[in-house]
């Protein structure tokens, strides 16, 4: 990835490592752009403030790699854009001082949610704001629900299929028993309009028709004149006047010479001359035709033009043209289907509603119970993760509920024997609990928690979803805030079996996190001129001793702390080259990935 022009950073280049890299640096330096760089090539929202000053835009260029799966791939060609052979694609986007913004993908310009669409499928970033968003109840809900998988995805299907005509069932029965009066008064007026329609019986295109035959009879003396001029000049007279021939006579003149004449050059002259004849002999019938097929009728007029009377009523009435009359009368047929008032009536939809009351209530019943599964099996997840973060008395508790319908809810539903609200998500309240210690009480995790407790729970949740996401690429953004000691260790190691499935990304201000990187990068901030300016360096390993001896309090310039770095850089290396034990995967998951078959950005 490519940073200019971002905040403090003029000109950065980051290589990311497939597997685990880390951010670190003095505070202030820029750490945060590299997260701020990805939200933009994510489609993220882009701010004027965030273009560095003295320069007329930011630019952020991001290169993914094994854009393979297939709905990546369907959003790349949607947009007009194609993946490489080597599979990777290109994304830029800039940002001018003024606010706006533009994007790319694999060289076409595109709007900037085709990158926040392409981004949902290769990387997930996780920031303090994330941690806050997951507090929310509706977050949570999510949650349990990613972490299930197909287990709580399938039957929720059903469940919004079937809502969804529950709901119009349900809000037409309520509408026609309200508004009976008023509907079954339209009814009234739309009945009356077919009547007058069917009465009347309009052909489609009749008007235009009627029209052509009006104009024909009003002047039928002009155009019998017209025809029998033509006739006669294409037929010759009608008594066989030598003198009229018409054309005809006079192709049969000229066809009687040249065949007499012996010069070959005028002999091969005479078919062509025939084809003009039965050409001519054609346009001489139908010209006959047309004469014969003129009626100066009276009687026939004035039929027509009383027919016209009629058409024009129902054209005044209902539509432009008889075509647009007969739209209005079948539309209206199509609404007096759904206005009838009658007891009848109003029982079938009754029926129907309840009928589909009945087969949400199982599908939500469904859903309930696959979240509370997936909410024991979770939190057991969770909790054994902080066991590792240094909170082995912390027990994590996930409670699923139904959601209580209100006074006069509209979509109330009846499951279990309880009235429940029917959202789209379910009739489901899920809530995140902590018990911090052995007897207390569980409690919503922001009340039970500390700062540093807070990060370590968020953080234990991204870890145990990551084995459930199927994103590439995960971004974590100092969720380590807060946290010292041997939780950071654990944080690092933890990071570190991330990534052998997942290419992690990772900015931090601790050590013992920073130990565990396969590359580490390190943002240099410095002054020339005035102006401050901040690079991305790639640590060799002699220089990681001296940035974890820096981040160690800043130890840098003392032996204690270069030993301390050395001592924490080889822990982490001899914990990564231990090898991970294969664990079965919880049905619904998937199989978790194997080292080696992460998608890279």
């Amino acid at each position: 990835m490519r940073i200019q022009g971002l905040g403090v950073i003029e000109d950065a280049l980051l290589e990311l490592h497939p597997g685990f890299t880390v951010v670190t640096g003095e505070t202030g330096a820029g750490k945060t752009m590299v997260v701020t760089g990805l939200h933009l090539l994510s489609g993220g929202r882009a701010e004027a403030s965030k273009v560095r000053t003295g320069t007329g835009k930011a630019t952020v260029e991001g290169r993914f790699e094994n854009v393979t799966a297939e709905q990546a791939t369907k959003i790349v060609t949607d947009a007009g854009a194609d993946v490489d052979e080597d599979g990777s694609v290109i994304a830029l986007r800039s940002v001018n001082a003024d606010g706006r913004s533009r994007a790319h993908l694999g060289g076409r310009s595109v709007p900037v949610g085709v990158l926040a669409d392409l981004s949902e499928q290769l990387l997930a970033v996780h920031g303090q704001n994330d941690q806050l968003r997951l507090l929310r109840p509706a977050e949570q809900r999510a949650v349990i629900d990613r972490f299930a998988g197909e287990a709580v995805a399938a039957p929720l299907a059903e469940y919004r299929r079937v809502r969804e005509d529950w709901i119009a069932v349900a809000t037409e029965l309520r509408e026609r028993s309200s508004r009976s009066r008023e509907l079954a008064q339209q009814a009234d007026m739309l009945r009356h309009g077919l009547t007058e329609i069917e009465a009347v019986d309009p052909a489609p295109g009749e008007d235009a028709e009627l029209t052509e035959q009006v104009k024909r009879l009003a002047a039928i003396d002009e155009l019998r004149e017209a025809a029998s001029a033509a006739s006669v000049a294409v037929s010759g007279s009608a008594e066989g006047d030598p003198d009229v021939p018409g054309a005809l006579g006079l192709l049969a003149e000229a066809r009687r010479r040249l065949t007499a004449a012996e010069d070959a050059a005028l002999s091969d002259l005479e078919p062509r001359l025939a084809e003009a004849s039965v050409l001519l002999g054609d346009v001489g019938a139908e010209l006959t035709a047309y004469l014969e097929s003129l009626d100066a009728d009276p009687e026939r007029l004035e039929q027509i033009l009383a027919r016209q009377a009629e058409l024009k009523k129902l054209t005044r009435k209902y539509a432009a043209d008889v075509d647009g009359v007969l739209a209005w009368a079948e539309d209206a047929r199509a609404r007096l289907e759904t206005m009838d008032t009658s007891d009848e009536a109003l029982a079938q939809l009754a029926a129907r509603r309840d009928e589909l009351a009945a087969e949400l209530a199982g599908h939500a019943a469904d859903v309930s119970a696959a979240r509370t599964a997936a909410a024991r099996e979770l939190a057991g997840e969770i909790t054994a993760e902080l066991a590792g973060l240094a909170m082995g008395q912390a027990e994590i508790e996930i409670t699923v509920s139904a959601r209580q319908a209100e006074s006069g809810d509209p979509q109330e539903l009846k499951v279990g024997g309880q009235v429940v609200h029917a959202g789209p998500d379910g009739v489901d309240e899920v809530e995140l609990l902590l018990k911090a210690h052995n007897g207390a009480p569980p409690l919503p995790v922001h009340k039970a928690a500390s700062g540093g407790e807070l990060s370590r729970v968020m953080l234990a949740i991204e870890v145990v979803l990551a084995h459930a996401d199927t994103v590439g690429t995960l971004v974590f953004d100092e969720v380590d805030a807060g946290v010292g000691g041997r939780a950071a260790v654990e944080i690092g190691r933890r990071l570190a079996k991330l990534a052998r499935s997942h290419q992690v990304l990772v900015v931090t201000h601790l050590p013992q996190v920073a130990a565990f990187a396969d590359r580490h990068l390190v943002v240099d901030k410095g002054t020339s001129g005035g102006v401050t300016r901040s690079g991305v360096t790639v640590l060799a390993q002699s220089d990681r001793v001296a940035e974890l001896a820096r981040m160690l309090a800043g130890l840098d310039g003392t032996e204690t702390g270069r030993a301390h770095a050395e001592e924490l850089l080889n822990a982490a290396e001899n914990f990564k080259k231990t090898p991970e034990p294969v664990t079965a995967s919880r049905s619904g998951k998937g199989a978790k990935k194997k080292p080696g078959s992460k998608k890279n950005s």
